[in-house]
């Protein structure tokens, strides 16, 4: 039997939880310096852009905020461009120039936040992400001003062979053998839509697109490309090495700090 009291408290309990604000998602664009940083996710013991990130907002929102990145970047992997999800009771953060202002200040100075968009509360940084595009960095000459930003090669590489082995990478999907060993994902299928190379100004610049990609993937297959670049490879020899699914049988990794996360991209329907 339902007593009058015990109706006035369901009838309380309705009207309150009627006027408490329904948490928005957003989505926050920023880039950083992975120089400093474990990588984006968070570990006990040590700095992450997303620890520094959930400080920064939980601060300056002042509530405990939890975001989702749309990918792990490894350690001194940096980013132009990284987008992270996060909810919020707060109605006017969408492009909101005084909380972006804030954010900044507050954040350490190698990294930065650009924008903030407000998304449909299902979106996912992670799982909505069209594509993914990185970029490779080679300096062909010794520059202090890009030690921290680029590999230092010494001596010429033949950039034709190494556009020639990356047109093979556009026809499989499966890339076992360039994905870092004991990882903990269901599946190394991945889809390139894009990947080649140009030379710039004593530099080598790699490009890859993709739908996603695996731990260590494109340090791997940069690594394999030097071996194509200076002679040690032939370029049909990495049809071979992604058909063997093995990663023993490619080549090494490439130092983290060349390696920059340029563009993720998004259906535009999903902003609101």
């Amino acid at each position: 039997m339902v007593m009058k009291n015990d109706i006035r408290g369901i009838r309380f309990k309705i009207i309150y939880l009627s006027k408490m604000p329904l948490n928005k998602r957003y989505f926050i664009y920023l880039s950083f310096d992975g120089t400093s940083y474990h990588g984006w996710q968070t570990q006990p013991g040590k700095a992450t852009i997303q620890s520094k990130l959930e400080k920064a907002l939980s601060v300056i929102l002042q509530d405990n905020i939890i975001t989702t990145g749309a990918g792990r970047t490894d350690t001194g992997v940096h980013a132009r461009l990284f987008v992270a999800h996060f909810n919020s009771a707060e109605e006017d953060l969408a492009g909101n120039s005084n909380i972006i202002f804030r954010l900044n200040t507050y954040l350490p100075a190698d990294i930065s936040v650009s924008n903030i968009l407000s998304v449909d509360n299902n979106v996912s940084a992670r799982y909505d992400a069209i594509s993914r595009t990185y970029r490779y960095f080679i300096s062909l000459w010794k520059d202090p001003f890009k030690q921290k930003y680029s590999w230092y090669r010494y001596g010429k590489m033949d950039i034709d062979a190494m556009n020639e082995a990356s047109a093979y990478l556009m026809k499989y999907d499966d890339f076992t053998s360039f994905s870092k060993l004991h990882t903990q994902v269901k599946t190394n299928v991945c889809k390139i839509y894009e990947a080649g190379w140009i030379s710039d100004n004593n530099n080598l610049v790699f490009t890859i697109r993709a739908n996603r990609f695996l731990r260590n993937m494109v340090r791997s297959i940069v690594g394999t490309m030097v071996e194509i670049g200076t002679g040690k490879m032939t370029p049909g020899e990495i049809e071979n090495i992604i058909l063997a699914k093995d990663r023993s049988v490619a080549g090494i990794s490439a130092p983290a700090e060349g390696l920059f996360l340029e563009n993720i991209e998004y259906d535009p329907g999903i902003f609101t």
